[in-house]
């Protein structure tokens, strides 16, 4: 496969500051997020979707769109193409008969946290980058030091004492050094600050800009699933809300490419938290354009338990012009459709996915989302990793 990407320089998602792609960067002078930009009139003319569709079923496959140089550099585990799973029992009984769940729960470290990390350090890797520093609620640290040891990086991981227990076995595991905190992410962002300080680059959600990269492969490959079409309505849990923000970035692209067949108007994108820790709810039922940080937030659903996201406006950005919303879910729910799903699917949600088929079903019972539409809920783990 002749490897090439048409990476042209990063962007400031807010100021729209510009820089040159190929050395380390973290954030704008302005504070926020990076984005890769594309020459993407010069990949259309060289690439169709139909060489990239006869490709090994990775996310590699979408190279040309991807910041990596050189494939010498990617640090992988043939990570991506994940199923997206009809759901038709559950999916009836809460009167979405089109549900559809993209499940990366088989991911390798068994979450979607594997793309940003399979992009994100091999592009680190690429620019000469040694040791990192993060913090993370668990599942993005597990998977960053485990790609951080295939590559040969030192990780450096911040997280808090109440993450899931098997996340902290995984850092260790793979030789990372594992900082515990006695609070939430924003007070291991402080430990991991620390280390940055000290001469870690940092790789924190959204202080670097390729995470992004590898969770926008996901909007890549729901389309391509779906024949080079999109669904109606994607669902997705959200606590730093990358993955929604990279699904986002991927279907723009694509319309830009002209590979979209019959998209006249993209899905609507709906961000899920939970009411224990709800601030983009919060800041997108009051019209705000960024949220005020969430003190003291509590859920089953760990991986969004994040009171104030660098790139919550975003996401509020994504959802609105989509003609999309954001709601918050009771823990109660999402106990419940973790249990019911994997009854009637035989798919074992983690608390953050089984939170996305909660609010679809809360959505379809608002009349939201109609019976015949087709929704794509993104399970975003293995509940395997939950067991405790």
């Amino acid at each position: 496969m002749r490897w090439r990407s048409y990476l042209s320089h990063l962007e400031c998602s807010r100021c729209g500051t510009t820089y040159e792609a190929d050395v380390p960067a973290n954030v704008c002078v302005c504070g926020k997020p990076l984005l890769s930009r594309y020459d993407l009139p010069a990949m259309g003319a060289a690439v169709g979707r139909d060489e990239i569709a006869a490709r090994p079923p990775t996310l590699w496959r979408y190279h040309e769109m991807l910041p990596v140089r050189s494939a010498e550099n990617v640090v992988g585990f043939g990570e991506g193409m994940t199923p997206l799973v009809p759901a038709p029992t559950i999916g009836r009984a809460i009167g979405v008969p089109g549900l559809l769940v993209k499940d990366e729960g088989v991911l390798p470290t068994g979450t979607f946290k594997a793309r940003g990390a399979a992009v994100g350090v091999s592009r680190a890797r690429e620019l000469g980058v040694r040791r990192f520093a993060m913090p993370t609620n668990g599942n993005a640290g597990a998977a960053w030091a485990t790609y951080g040891a295939r590559a040969g990086l030192d990780a450096l991981v911040a997280m808090p004492l109440g993450a899931p227990r098997v996340t902290r076995r995984e850092v260790t595991l793979a030789g990372g050094r594992l900082e515990l905190v006695d609070g939430l992410i924003g007070d291991a962002g402080k430990v991991a600050a620390k280390a940055v300080a000290e001469g870690y680059f940092d790789a924190a959600t959204l202080r670097e800009p390729y995470r992004l990269e590898g969770k926008k492969t996901m909007g890549l490959e729901i389309a391509e699933q779906l024949g080079w079409a999109v669904p109606d309505v994607i669902v997705y849990p959200t606590g730093g809300g990358v993955g929604l923000i990279g699904i986002d970035k991927a279907l723009a692209e694509l319309r830009q490419l002209g590979w979209l067949d019959g998209a006249t108007r993209l899905p609507r994108l709906v961000s899920v938290q939970a009411t224990g820790c709800a601030p983009i709810v919060r800041a997108f039922e009051s019209g705000a354009a960024e949220s005020e940080p969430w003190t003291d937030g509590a859920t089953v659903a760990f991986g969004i338990n994040v009171g104030k996201a660098l790139g919550d406006f975003l996401v509020l950005d994504a959802v609105r012009r989509s003609s999309g919303t954001a709601l918050a879910v009771e823990d109660a729910a999402i106990v419940d459709m973790q249990r019911r799903c994997y009854a009637a699917e035989g798919i074992f949600l983690c608390p953050e996915g089984a939170a996305a088929l909660a609010a679809v079903e809360d959505l379809r019972a608002r009349r939201w989302i109609a019976e015949g539409e087709t929704v794509v809920a993104l399970n975003t783990g293995t509940g395997l990793k939950y067991v405790s």
